[in-house]
């Protein structure tokens, strides 16, 4: 567990650098991550190198023994290289370019940009990549941040069309596969295909889901081109790139696979106030210390993204600038969140940033220092972290954190894609059912492993899928074959590979195990509740936003049902079938029924509670509006905190 800190030389006096450099060495802090917006500084012009204060600052860093995660700098692509190859940038949906004066200004389907990038990151590599300092690169900065991954350049349509051919292999074969006898759609050659906009109407669904999948894999394209030259010329370094939250605009499997650990940025306060699926009365009741579940997520799927390696490569260390409301997180909650980032096994936290910057677009985004270098509240924090690091250390083994949980949910991207392409009714939102069922195993005590559709399943005991809505018959078999308690959610396998409705109707393959028929949806707008009832006809939640209408098929029963007689959930061995959006009273009823029928101890946690081990220490974390207490053994001998624990307080202690 180490922590550490994003600077950026190239904004103080040269000055200041070695003043900073001591500072974070005492507060604790033992690495660094500089230079990934340094290209304009690196290169002034065309081919003029300018590595000096480069140079000055690692070796000032190293100096006070502080280790060096250098990042790419191609998120920042600088004007004289946009002033040469216009047609680097981006083109948005409305066709409108997107001009140089901020960030993220490109196009991953350009080959002039493809080009350049490769250059500039061969000769940081170079010249850095064996350098003692020099633990670690980070590969770019933030990938889609913004809107970036889904371009509509004359670059991205002769790409587009490539990868199609790639794909189907002749235009027959993709006639037959989008479904283009609907509308007379049909192409006689793929250079006749267009970017899906712009049309009058509503977009092909496939047409729509391959521009995605394509985009997505021009994004990874991209990556893996840094990612080798890394590898070649500084051998031995992690290489990471930091996604963020709940962020699905490219498939993050396939971009974890070529990384050495994955890493995120975590804002839970600007998360928290820009949550679609969060209503005002729960924005406001975790204003100043973001909900519960959200950072706890992204902390568990990038767990899994990263195969057990994960940071946090940027955490919020006071107000933040880009949400629609910034409140300042309530005094001890940057601790908190550190060391709810450690229990989850995070190898490093890192503080975004080291000093309040005074001026351009960032200006109102706190740092650990105030502009004027004095600590600030989450500055004191850190170093309060660091010493409890230290002390934790002597008294635990918190090292062994490859042990799995015992419930794990299915997180699909290309679900996400789907159910925004077809969304059917406004407010399904694909996030916010997943964090739905996560929530309702967090307050249950569980841990959770967040893993994709590919996943070995058979170390868990209970499997979540909230919604999965291609289902394959290898996802099928693999469930089947763990001997879990699977729970499935609404609109599973309610789609096929090429996005149509599958022969059998839904949930496709699902009913080789839980024999149902999905036959009619029911979209409800706000207002709109169905009362699910228990087989007694006991009140077990409502549910809405999404019914689907199913019929049980053999040896398949019904549990519950809505108020007007149809099934809502259905059950045949160790197979669940939730048919709706049910509330969280429901969920963490039928949850709760699931895990304890896979043999786990299940508790409702006091509001705002939440757990976490790592290794043989057990974490518990305070979100909640009051003081809560712990659910230790009695004489438990606490290594942090203790059983009665105020809001943002951390308890931690040994179980066997």
């Amino acid at each position: 567990m180490k922590l550490g800190v994003c600077y950026y030389p190239e904004h103080w006096p040269e000055s200041q650098w070695e003043s900073d450099a001591r500072r974070m060495a005492f507060a604790g802090i033992s690495q660094v991550r500089i230079a990934e917006f340094a290209w304009a500084k690196i290169e002034p012009e065309p081919g003029t190198l300018s590595w000096d204060w480069l140079d000055r600052a690692i070796d000032t860093l190293a100096r006070h023994g502080l280790k060096l995660v250098l990042g790419t700098p191609t998120a920042t692509p600088p004007r004289w290289l946009v002033d040469q190859h216009p047609d680097i940038l981006a083109v948005d949906a409305a066709g409108n370019t997107r001009i140089f004066g901020s960030r993220r200004h490109y196009c991953f389907s350009s080959e002039a940009y493809f080009a350049a990038s490769k250059r500039i990151v061969t000769l940081m590599a170079e010249r850095y990549g064996n350098h003692p300092a020099v633990i670690a690169w980070q590969t770019d900065n933030e990938y889609g941040c913004h809107d970036t991954i889904v371009s509509y350049s004359s670059e991205a349509r002769r790409r587009f069309r490539q990868w199609l051919q790639a794909r189907y292999g002749d235009i027959a074969a993709l006639n037959k596969a989008w479904g283009n006898d609907f509308w007379s759609m049909d192409y006689q050659r793929f250079e006749q295909i267009e970017p899906p906009i712009n049309l009058p109407t509503f977009v092909n669904p496939i047409h729509g889901l391959d521009y995605r999948r394509f985009a997505s894999d021009e994004a990874v394209r991209y990556n893996r081109m840094q990612v080798e030259i890394l590898r070649k010329h500084s051998p031995g370094r992690d290489v990471l790139h930091n996604f963020m939250a709940f962020f699905t605009e490219f498939e993050h499997n396939d971009m974890a696979k070529d990384l050495d650990a994955a890493s995120w940025d975590s804002y839970p306060l600007g998360n928290t106030d820009s949550a679609s699926y969060l209503n005002d009365a729960e924005k406001l009741a975790y204003a100043r210390t973001g909900h519960p579940d959200i950072s706890a997520f992204n902390h568990d799927l990038y767990r899994g993204l990263g195969r057990g390696r994960w940071w946090v490569m940027e955490q919020q260390p006071g107000p933040v600038n880009w949400a629609d409301w910034n409140p300042a997180p309530l005094p001890g909650m940057v601790r908190a969140w550190s060391w709810e980032a450690f229990a989850h096994g995070a190898e490093v936290v890192s503080y975004f940033r080291w000093r309040q910057c005074p001026f351009a677009q960032e200006q109102m985004h706190a740092g650990l220092n105030t502009p004027d270098d004095r600590l600030d509240i989450g500055g004191h924090e850190a170093a309060q972290v660091a010493r409890e690091i230290a002390q934790l250390a002597g008294q635990a083994d918190t090292a062994d954190i490859s042990a799995p949980a015992r419930v794990a949910l299915v997180f699909d991207y290309e679900t996400q894609w789907m159910l925004r392409i077809t969304p059917q009714g406004k407010d399904f939102d694909y996030i916010g059912l997943c964090m739905a069922w996560y929530g309702a195993a967090r307050r249950l005590g569980h841990d959770v492993d967040i893993v994709s559709r590919h996943a070995d399943l058979s170390a868990y005991a209970l499997v979540l899928v909230p919604s999965l809505a291609r289902m394959d018959e290898g996802f099928v078999n693999r469930a089947a074959a763990s001997g879990a308690q699977l729970v499935f959610g609404p609109r599973s396998g309610n789609k096929t590979r090429d996005f149509a409705i599958p022969a059998q109707l839904p949930p496709g393959p699902l009913a080789n195990l839980l024999p149902l028929r999905v036959w009619r949806v029911d979209a409800m707008r706000p207002g709109l509740v169905s009362a699910v009832l228990d087989a007694t006809g006991a009140h077990l939640g409502e549910a809405s936003r999404w019914r689907d209408y199913a019929e049980a098929g053999a040896g398949t029963e019904v549990l519950a049902r809505f108020d007007d007689g149809h099934p809502a959930l259905l059950r045949k061995g160790a197979s669940r079938y939730l048919a709706g959006w049910l509330d969280n009273a429901g969920l963490d009823t039928v949850i709760g029924a699931a895990a304890r029928d896979a043999g786990l101890a299940t508790e409702r946690l006091p509001e705002g509670l939440r757990l976490r081990r790592r290794g043989r220490v057990q974490f518990a974390i305070n979100y909640g509006p009051q003081t809560a207490s712990v659910p230790a053994p009695a004489g438990t001998a606490f290594l942090l905190g203790a059983r009665e624990l105020p809001v943002t307080g951390v308890a931690a202690w040994l179980v066997d």
